[in-house]
């Protein structure tokens, strides 16, 4: 008998390597968009709009309290899809992190249907409303 992964396992470390190349130290996050097939459409990390200097090298620009040069890994990730056409409805979502209210917004509006996430970080009693009322099932892994 073999010892492979699970699906959760497998897209899970991935998720984390991904975070590994987020810019922004408030936080390494993390977002893996899958398929029903088990493929990856898309990754993405906490970074600085493309071509802009990263929290990294220049340090934050805080405003209330957040760092408003970092676009969110789960945008990053579902921004790559519609920039280049491809379809993310009823995929599954992996993320190091609970999504912000904004992130779960726009993944419930981008059609996600599960979302998996690791550590439970500013967990919004609003995004939980909406997650149970548009029926996108989230669990902690």
């Amino acid at each position: 008998m073999t010892n492979r992964k699970s699906w959760n396992q497998y897209f899970m470390e991935i998720t984390e390597m991904v975070a590994s190349r987020s810019t922004c130290d408030r936080a390494f996050v993390g977002c893996v968009i899958v398929n029903d097939d088990h493929r990856i459409v898309s990754t993405g990390y906490n970074g600085s709009v493309a071509g802009n200097p990263h929290c990294d090298d220049v340090g934050h620009t805080m405003r209330d309290g957040h760092c408003i040069a970092t676009i969110h890994a789960e945008m990053n990730a579902l921004l790559y899809c519609a920039k280049e056409g491809i379809p993310v409805k009823n995929c599954i979502v992996y993320v190091t992190h609970f999504p912000c209210l904004n992130c779960t917004k726009a993944l419930i509006q981008a059609g996600i249907k599960k979302i998996y996430y690791k550590y439970e970080y500013n967990v919004d009693e609003y995004a939980l409303y909406l997650l149970k009322n548009n029926n996108v099932e989230i669990e902690k892994l």
